[in-house]
């Protein structure tokens, strides 16, 4: 029986786990079976990737070259060589979901790297789906295509979704302590997906179907993203009425039950918050629902860069500046603290539209030495160290993202305005503006 076959080398660990895609998601998944004894064999389209990987080099900085080298050595191999899915007895899929320009769904990604597979799929594969996307995806787009190969799921091929949930920069959770939400077409699809995830996840949790997996994780990413334009929304009313919105919240943290706390800041940045969302907002139109609350919340969010910048103006106003001509300096281009990730950045954001206003834009960060070639944002700059003189030598410093790494007493005695976007500085001083 195929299905049986495929669970016992699951759990004799004879199993050739495939993952495509080795980025922020892939990688720690690699690690993680590799450790625990499965030979991997990772997918991705890029060269430069693949190279770094097989020469034991890592491109992100909180996974170490070492893990990368130690699992070289228990048989991990990175190919960009589709051909070869059929070595592998499960493919997990972990791609990139953006949005195109017009705030939908990009499924090409996803799509492109099925049918890179389908003429490789063989009796007894399990598919597995990480990407993060709107329900229906799976049963929608990857089943059909799968069949396609004469396959049937749920027979003799088999088809699962399961959201990542990685969260670079954590130290207090890993691939294998954060609980796995696993959804598959039919039952003996569930049973293989749980038995893969349940042999290096501490906590799989099944639910019934792939529709209800794509849903839960974006009601995980749409509860932030609301909460998060609640606080946005809050921060500008306190700030109209004096009041310190990072004060308030940390009171209000205080009490035991009914509260959990989001702070504010620039926008929001990464590969989730800002645009799975908008996958659900996309799909329900299907079904004739106006998803207010989402889009609200997408407004309020998407616009606080240009109310971070107009603080910028307003403040430099007061010292009879302007933008245009002015030396910026923005701390921390990364989307998050402690991480070197810049996907959806709003320090770009912020960049960008300084620039626009006639300002001559700098940065600083130490996840990222040099400014990255991205798809959309284009800037030919490295990071400047944070000495005296340079903190000095700038009309305004604009903090974005508040990595530990910097020397904030430094910045605070040197700087001759402080645009603080991240409630860092609890004590107001003269050269230091909220934002």
């Amino acid at each position: 029986m195929i299905k049986q076959q495929l669970l016992n080398r699951i759990a004799d660990k004879s199993a050739v786990i495939g993952i495509v895609g080795l980025g922020y998601v892939g990688l720690p998944l690699m690690l993680r079976f590799a450790e625990v004894g499965y030979k991997v064999l990772g997918f991705d389209i890029d060269q430069s990737k693949v190279d770094a990987l097989m020469a034991g080099k890592s491109y992100i900085e909180h996974i170490s070259a070492d893990s990368i080298a130690t699992a070289l050595t228990r048989g991990f191999e990175a190919t960009t060589d589709f051909s070869r899915a059929g070595e592998a007895d499960t493919l997990i899929l972990c791609v990139p979901t953006p949005l195109n320009k017009y705030r939908e769904p990009d499924l090409s990604f996803v799509l492109n790297t099925i049918d890179s597979l389908v003429p490789f799929l063989r009796e007894g594969h399990l598919v597995s789906l990480e990407s993060t996307t709107y329900p229906g995806t799976t049963d929608e787009e990857l089943l059909p295509r799968i069949e396609s190969r004469g396959l049937k799921i749920g027979e003799n091929a088999f088809l699962v979704f399961s959201p990542e949930r990685e969260d670079p920069g954590n130290p207090d959770f890993t691939t294998r302590t954060i609980p796995k939400v696993c959804g598959g077409v039919t039952e003996a699809c569930q049973e293989i997906g749980v038995a893969l995830y349940g042999a290096v996840i501490d906590k799989v949790v099944p639910v019934s179907s792939t529709r209800a997996a794509e849903m839960t994780k974006l009601l995980e990413n749409i509860h932030r993203a609301v909460n998060i334009g609640l606080v946005n929304e809050m921060k500008i009313v306190a700030d109209k009425m004096g009041i310190d919105i990072h004060e308030v919240i940390r009171a209000a943290a205080t009490k035991p039950f009914g509260f959990v706390p989001y702070y504010p800041g620039p926008g929001l940045g990464g590969h989730c918050i800002p645009i799975d969302p908008f996958y659900l907002t996309w799909k329900a139109r299907e079904y004739g629902v106006n998803t207010r609350f989402i889009e609200l919340a997408g407004e309020v969010n998407s616009n606080m860069p240009d109310y971070v910048v107009s603080k910028v103006a307003a403040a430099l106003n007061l010292r009879k500046k302007a933008i245009n001509g002015s030396k910026v300096l923005v701390l921390g281009i990364a989307y998050k603290k402690n991480v070197d990730d810049m996907r959806e950045s709003p320090s770009v954001f912020l960049m960008e539209k300084l620039r626009d206003l006639g300002a001559e834009v700098s940065y600083s960060d130490p996840h990222v030495p040099v400014f990255p070639k991205m798809r959309e944002h284009h800037f030919e700059l490295s990071s400047v160290p944070l000495t005296a003189e340079s903190i000095a030598s700038y009309d305004c410093v604009l903090l974005a993202t508040d990595h530990d790494k910097f020397d904030y007493e430094l910045l605070k005695a040197k700087a001759q305005l402080l645009v603080d976007s991240r409630g860092k500085y609890l004590q107001p001083a003269d050269n230091i503006v909220k934002a």
